[in-house]
């Protein structure tokens, strides 16, 4: 039997890591750090810090390459067959490491419940056979770090909110009956495909971490702003993570 623990560790800032988390980190067997190319070395730096910083028991650490996506396919074909493939990954790990069952962590940016896929990889090892418990150790999202970084509620008065993502943003545009957006995982900045008027816009790249990016303002006088910073970030890191807030204030008649 494979206990495995999925550990939210935040955005980026070590000092997000929770008690429970540093607790599980230390109850486990072992900790799988995936390498996700030279690009994005910041991660598992981060990942190996931590480790570094909480272990003080016999928890090993090892380190497996993640399986690329194939950016030319259909995306939900190809996030499929990705799934898969970082599923084969994990099950080579345990085979491996832990032969005879354990427990195992996984350290998660943000939290798993978010729009992070490692929930739906560990249901594949358990549908093809492996016997498998899961416990969540929640961290703090990157939502939640963006509004702390701009000292704003996520939400209107007794308004609803929407979380979605820039392709479903760029695709199908404002959804109704809702006036405060938060859009993650967006690659294209989908905000330039709105009309701007009368809404504004809270952005933040690298939230928490040393070279955090924050950008405020109506999006018709800031959008520009933010896709030439954006562009610039990406280059000088090599990566990024973002996200945004969009509120309108339109007045309907």
């Amino acid at each position: 039997m494979i206990d495995l623990q999925l550990i939210g560790i935040g955005t980026g800032n070590p000092d997000h890591l929770t008690r429970a988390a540093i607790k599980a980190m230390n109850a486990a067997d072992l900790i799988i750090l995936p390498r996700k190319g030279d690009a994005k070395s910041d991660l598992l730096n981060l990942r190996r810090a931590i480790c570094a910083d909480v272990l003080i028991g016999t928890t090993k650490v090892v380190e497996f390459d993640l399986p690329e996506r194939d950016v030319a396919a259909p995306y939900c074909d190809a996030v499929d067959r990705w799934h898969d493939a970082i599923a084969a990954v994990w099950a080579e790990q345990i085979a491996r490491h832990l032969p005879n069952g354990g427990r195992l962590a996984l350290l998660v940016w943000g939290d798993p419940s978010l729009y992070d896929s490692t929930l739906r990889i560990a249901d594949r090892l358990r549908a093809d056979g492996l016997p498998l418990t899961v416990t969540v150790v929640p961290g703090i999202t990157s939502l939640q770090a963006l509004t702390a970084a701009h000292a704003i509620p996520l939400n209107d008065l007794a308004a609803p909110v929407l979380i979605t993502t820039g392709r479903r943003l760029r695709e199908s545009g404002w959804p109704d009956a809702v006036d405060t957006l938060a859009v993650m995982l967006d690659g294209t900045c989908a905000f330039e495909t709105l009309d701007p008027a009368g809404v504004s816009i809270w952005w933040g790249a690298y939230l928490s971490m040393s070279y955090e990016a924050l950008a405020t303002g109506p999006l018709a006088d800031i959008a520009a702003h933010i896709v030439s910073e954006r562009a610039r970030l990406r280059a000088a890191h090599g990566w990024i993570m973002d996200i945004y807030l969009l509120r309108r204030t339109l007045i309907r008649v």
